[in-house]
């Protein structure tokens, strides 16, 4: 990893850290005064155990709900390839018809349908066994839901998609490399890894630029999208077992950019392959479903 990573880190944290210095005198606070005073820390700080790492978690009291586009965005990038790299990334989408159904509500064509995000955090881990040396750190929300759609051509991480194959059968999708090898690092392909997948001749196993939009969240028992608490992205030095917020998963990130999209939906396989999944409209002006 490079250590620029950790400078981003270091800053965005000294950001978040400091106040306006002004010149005061502090006087103290009654009891009878501060009983009146009512509210919720903007941050909260948690010490979390580990097996291997420590963890410190810095968790903002903020809810965000947001649209927003980039044009290019690469991370990880070495001489030897890059993590995750991806053109016309965007969050959050607008409602290309009349009655669209997501999160529970209609919505009406060119109303904007926000990514949300509650709770955005950030968090360290580091080895105690080393002087607590930092191992890694992550970016994310203790609750999100919304659409991500992108152009991507290298994924580090999981994509926690599941595909049929037609015949009733459903798998949870498997990232590949061009060579059909399966891998969580660089990958350029997504399929079913049942031993028939064939990169190279679209058997089983299709393109990354063939999923142009996503749903991050979980399925409700009544077909809805709810929040999911797995959705981040994590910087390691080293293998890291994040937990979720909520502490019940732990997903293991390896070496390098690591981004965990967890998604309610299921496509079907020869789809992907003959003609993907259409992106949504994620600009005012209408391109159509397949923008790029």
């Amino acid at each position: 990893m490079r250590q620029q990573a950790y400078g981003y880190a270091a800053v965005t944290l000294f950001c978040l850290g400091i106040a306006p210095v002004v010149q005061a005198e502090l006087q103290p606070i009654s009891d009878d005064t501060m009983g009146e005073v009512t509210g919720q820390a903007f941050m909260q700080v948690e010490n979390i155990p580990g097996t291997n790492h420590e963890f410190t978690r810095m968790t903002l009291g903020v809810d965000v709900e947001t649209r927003v586009n980039v044009d290019n965005i690469k991370v990880g990038e070495t001489d030897q390839g890059i993590d995750f790299a991806a053109q016309h990334l965007a969050l959050g989408h607008i409602a290309r018809t009349d009655g669209v159904q997501f999160n529970g509500r209609s919505y009406s064509a060119g109303e904007t349908v926000h990514f949300e995000a509650i709770k955005p955090y950030i968090e360290l881990a580091s080895d105690p066994t080393e002087g607590d040396r930092l191992s890694g750190f992550r970016m994310g929300f203790a609750q999100a839901r919304g659409s991500v759609s992108s152009l991507t051509s290298s994924f580090s991480g999981n994509i926690g998609l599941k595909l049929d194959d037609g015949s009733g059968n459903v798998y949870d999708a498997t990232l590949f490399d061009q060579n059909t090898v399966a891998t969580d690092y660089r990958a350029s392909h997504i399929g079913i890894n049942d031993g028939t997948a064939d990169c190279a001749n679209g058997v089983n196993c299709a393109p990354l630029t063939q999923l142009q939009s996503l749903i991050v969240g979980e399925e409700n028992t009544d077909g809805t999208t709810g929040f999911t608490s797995d959705f981040f992205i994590g910087f390691q030095r080293e293998g890291v077992d994040w937990q979720s917020p909520d502490g019940s998963t732990v997903i293991n990130a390896g070496q390098g950019v690591f981004i965990n999209l967890p998604t309610s939906m299921t496509v079907n396989m020869n789809q992907l392959i003959t003609q993907g999944v259409d992106r949504l409209q994620t600009h005012r002006q209408d391109m159509g479903t397949k923008l790029f």
